[in-house]
């Protein structure tokens, strides 16, 4: 997989606070990467390191094959970013938002014109097209900001909490333009958010920091496989059953709790619950759900952050 970003032993201070303290990640073409962590983890200034607003106290960075500390400008020129607060100008109107940013990106301007139309409809805002932004709701002035981000076709996307602030209305439909757009285009997609459900909805991996350290970084299932000592299962029964005492005896089951229509169990792993189906079935019962209960990654958040503060990981 092409590396998009690529960090090493990253860190960076403010006077002797660690913002970013030793991150170590890549982020592959085309993927949506959650960087997920509380408020002060140190995601948005890991963020304006890449772009090359800060300079690192020590450790290396590449973004898009380039150095963001002493080839910044260009890194920006190829990437779009999506801050926590839309930055417009409220008293133009949006296709005077995005002319300004384009002509700013030194794109020619019959390209700029039809790129504007093209991301006002994409946005639905084509029908205000020609109102103040001033005027907009919430919802609105993200989505023109997510068009302003995406106006000279970067490569590599960085949003910064893109639904803070929103409705749920406006939230979801800024996490189904990410999709889109993604599908789409193929744009990587780096995402910055403390909203799990939408980075669990979103990101084919993910990193956790606490206090600017790298906790935890992979997948949700290489996360949960890491993280669940056991997989917990409900079984349950068209009518009352009492299951046979020898559940406990077959590979991978380890605890059985037993109610008058089903069971809550815990095994080893997926491939244990087909014996103790079966084995219920042999002995009679008429098993209508088997609903395995995997890890969300808001359980994975927590149990990760309370190991890191007790200094497991």
């Amino acid at each position: 997989m092409e590396a998009m970003v690529s960090v090493q032993n990253l860190v960076h201070t403010f006077g002797e606070r660690r913002a970013v303290d030793g991150l170590t990640f890549e982020v592959g073409r085309g993927e949506i990467f959650g960087l997920l962590g509380p408020n002060g983890a140190g995601k948005t200034t890991t963020i304006r390191l890449l772009n090359g607003l800060y300079r690192p106290r020590s450790g290396t960075m590449k973004v898009l094959g380039l150095d963001p500390v002493s080839e910044g400008s260009l890194v920006r020129a190829r990437t779009g970013v999506l801050t926590e607060t839309p930055a417009l100008y409220e008293r133009l109107t949006a296709c005077q938002n995005l002319e300004f940013f384009g002509r700013l990106a030194g794109m020619e301007p019959g390209l700029l014109k039809q790129r504007m139309e093209e991301l006002l409809t994409f946005f639905e805002l084509d029908k205000r097209a020609h109102d103040k932004v001033g005027s907009f709701s919430k919802g609105m002035k993200q989505r023109l900001a997510l068009a302003r981000a995406l106006l000279h076709r970067p490569e590599l996307i960085f949003l910064d909490e893109p639904t803070s602030g929103l409705d749920p209305e406006s939230a979801l439909q800024v996490r189904e333009l990410i999709e889109s757009i993604c599908r789409r285009d193929g744009h990587t997609v780096f995402l910055c958010t403390h909203i799990l459900s939408e980075a669990e909805r979103l990101c084919s991996r993910v990193a956790i920091l606490n206090h600017g350290r790298l906790v935890a970084l992979g997948s949700l299932d290489e996360l949960s496989r890491r993280l669940q000592e056991g997989l917990k299962v409900r079984i349950t029964f068209l009518k009352e059953f009492t299951p046979p005492v020898d559940l406990l005896r077959l590979p991978g089951v380890r605890r059985v709790e037993s109610e008058p229509k089903g069971l809550n169990l815990e095994v080893e792993g997926e491939s244990a619950i087909a014996g103790v189906v079966t084995g219920l079935v042999q002995a009679g019962a008429q098993v209508v759900r088997v609903e395995p209960e995997k890890m969300t990654l808001e359980d994975m958040y927590f149990k990760l952050q309370e190991q890191s503060r007790e200094g497991e990981v």
